[in-house]
């Protein structure tokens, strides 16, 4: 496990040091050690972040987004709501976008047991079928949305183990899971923003090329 400082930590995210121990506390960095804060937990967070230093839109203005940019009608939102949200996406960078629409779910990442794998593709919503259509194959981990409040349930019954690097990646969410499923079976978009996040180079790029041709594509 590699580690840095709360100083360089600080220092990398142009935060003051108070500012990271928040982080810390609200679980959007990981203390390895009293000090130390794993490195893959701040590259997780930076990779979110580069885009814009703004808050992140609300959970259902986050998803609000991702049908919108889906052509979808996000029904949950009023008309005025709509109108808004539209006119910010845009104006967004594909960067920006990843960063304004991170709390649509709480992400974590766990180790388990290799014959864990199909029973929770089965399980989730997993947005991994999709990333053909991105460029992309031969992707061999799970990711995917579930009901925040299985998540709990859903890691004791695997036998998971929390680990920034894990290959079971899990995306808590209060949205219902109807919506969410037909967003990801609706395009490429849900899972754009998923490779977004990652700290591998060619799946962010891919990412980010994605959420790119969806910011242009024209919409009413």
């Amino acid at each position: 496990m590699e580690f840095v400082g709360v100083t360089d930590a600080a220092r990398q995210l142009g935060v003051t040091t108070r500012q990271v121990q928040h982080l810390v506390a609200s679980g959007d960095l990981r203390l390895v050690a009293r000090g130390l804060i794993d490195r893959t937990s701040l590259d997780r967070h930076l990779a979110t972040r580069q885009g814009s230093r703004k808050r992140a839109w609300s959970e259902s203005n986050a998803w609000g987004a991702v049908a919108l940019l889906s052509g979808q009608h996000a029904f949950w939102m009023g008309p005025s709501q709509r109108s808004r949200l539209k006119g910010v996406l845009r104006q967004l960078t594909a960067d920006q976008l990843v960063s304004r629409t991170r709390n649509r779910a709480q992400v974590q990442r766990y180790q388990g047991h290799s014959r864990a794998a199909e029973r929770l593709r089965r399980e989730l919503v997993d947005t991994a079928s999709a990333t053909a259509a991105l460029g992309l194959t031969g992707i061999d981990r799970v990711d995917g949305y579930l009901d925040a409040q299985y998540l709990d349930e859903t890691v004791a019954r695997h036998a998971l183990i929390e680990a920034p690097g894990g290959r079971y990646t899990l995306r808590a969410t209060t949205m219902d899971l109807t919506i969410v499923r037909s967003l990801a079976d609706s395009g490429s978009v849900l899972a754009a923003l998923d490779l977004a996040e990652s700290l591998d180079v060619r799946e962010r790029q891919a990412g980010l090329r994605g959420l790119a041709a969806a910011l242009r594509r024209p919409r009413d």
